[in-house]
């Protein structure tokens, strides 16, 4: 049965969502169409480019993302404590640079002065363009209706370009983030069009590993510290290794081709080898509204008013 976005998409019950879109029409969305025999390559950055522009504005990270040939993947984390941080002038600021805004946020943005009245319904108008600035409906929708256009452009023609709703994933905890950001970044891999995760073109993963700044991507900031800021609490080269074990395991698909000392990270998510490569290999497939252990699963089914969620728990290491 189909649940309203609005309740998948709950900061209150986890900031991290793995979204999933994909075309509707027999033309690619990149590469090279083996029905048209056209090439379309160069749409790949479209996404790119537009993504980190919008998320410049919105109050959304991008943790990871793979652009594939039909479809797109991203991990996103909704940021409340920088929306809620924000004047009433940089929330105007900000969605100017999207839309042109009511012509009283234009007015106050000039400097004109305002009546009091006039002052309650912009505070209402703001406190709205707040909530749609941390929205990932709205930033989705600004993402692929621009991608729309420019592919209905070039192809001279119309209609839909992506599907109607795009798929979402709750994250509940550190190790449905982390398996599920592997999941992303090794789809290229899984999908034969890349040997190794660093030459996996258009991912998240190659742009982590060639620092690549103008794609602000959210940090790995370790777990040493007590007061942290804002950030995937691992070190980036723990995730990498882990990253590059997993790819190797899935590329070659033979046991004896995995190295036998696995990454410390898995210790510390209390994953075992086995459950490590099934999440990252089949991670849609093992889980459908909501990722994570049985427990934050079941959280998850009571707020939504359901006896159950699809999905198996994450087990613990055996010893």
């Amino acid at each position: 049965m189909t649940v309203a976005r609005s309740r998948l998409i709950d900061i209150h019950s986890t900031p991290y969502y793995h979204i999933t879109c994909r075309c509707v029409r027999r033309a690619f969305l990149c590469g090279v169409d083996s029905y048209t025999g056209k090439d379309y390559e160069h749409r790949r950055s479209w996404i790119e480019d537009k993504l980190f522009d919008l998320t410049s504005v919105f109050a959304i990270d991008v943790a990871a993302y793979a652009v594939m040939s039909n479809h797109y993947h991203l991990v996103l984390r909704i940021d409340n404590e920088q929306a809620q941080s924000w004047s009433t002038r940089e929330v105007l600021e900000r969605w100017a640079r999207l839309f042109n805004g009511s012509m009283m946020a234009q007015r106050y943005l000039a400097g004109a002065l305002l009546g009091e009245a006039e002052l309650e319904v912009l505070s209402e108008l703001v406190e709205d363009y707040r909530e749609r600035l941390m929205s990932i409906s709205w930033l989705m929708r600004i993402l692929n209706e621009s991608i729309a256009r420019q592919a209905n452009r070039e192809d001279n023609c119309s209609g839909k370009f992506f599907e109607g709703r795009f798929k979402s994933q709750a994250l509940l905890d550190e190790a449905a983030l982390l398996s599920c950001m592997a999941y992303v970044d090794l789809n290229p891999v899984r999908a034969k069009m890349a040997t190794t995760p660093e030459a996996s073109d258009y991912t998240s993963i190659q742009a982590r590993i060639q620092q690549d700044v103008e794609k602000a991507l959210l940090p790995f900031i370790g777990n040493e510290r007590q007061e942290q800021p804002k950030g995937i609490a691992f070190d980036l080269t723990d995730y990498l290794e882990l990253v590059d074990w997993s790819g190797r395991a899935i590329r070659h698909n033979k046991r004896g081709s995995i190295p036998a000392k696995l990454p410390p990270i898995l210790e510390r998510l209390n994953l075992s080898e086995d459950d490590w490569l099934l999440q990252a290999q089949h991670f849609e497939k093992r889980f459908k509204r909501a990722a994570g252990h049985w427990y934050n699963l079941s959280q998850l089914a009571h707020r939504l008013g359901q006896h159950w969620l699809h999905g198996k728990s994450f087990k613990p290491k055996t010893t």
